[in-house]
């Protein structure tokens, strides 16, 4: 296992999990924040932008995890870089997109 490697699944995990969000919310219409947006990252960008950065991000996490080292899905710090990878870009996007969403309020029951 070397360094190089874990820090290429690391962000490939983050690239990811972040073509989730760009990719469901293309593709049942929606808008939804992306760099390319006014002002970038807080403006909204159309739903076929979102499904094309989602896949750029899908294309970008695949070469990272797939075509750098031998990922291992049984190799326990290939699976701990490429979930924290995921994981710190998932609860970074909760907090920044929360803000926009109504996400980072009490809960509602």
């Amino acid at each position: 296992m070397l360094l190089p490697d874990l820090v290429s699944y690391f962000f490939g995990g983050a690239f990811l999990a972040n073509a989730v969000p760009h990719a469901v919310s293309g593709m049942m219409g929606r808008s939804f924040q992306t760099p390319f947006a006014k002002p970038s990252g807080q403006g909204l960008s159309s739903s076929t932008i979102n499904v094309l950065w989602g896949a750029f991000n899908l294309l970008i996490g695949y070469l990272l995890v797939c075509r750098v080292g031998d990922f291992d899905l049984r190799e326990t710090g290939d699976i701990l870089a490429l979930g924290l990878g995921g994981l710190i870009i998932s609860l970074f996007s909760a907090r920044h997109f929360g803000r926009f969403h109504g996400g980072n309020g009490p809960a509602r029951q």
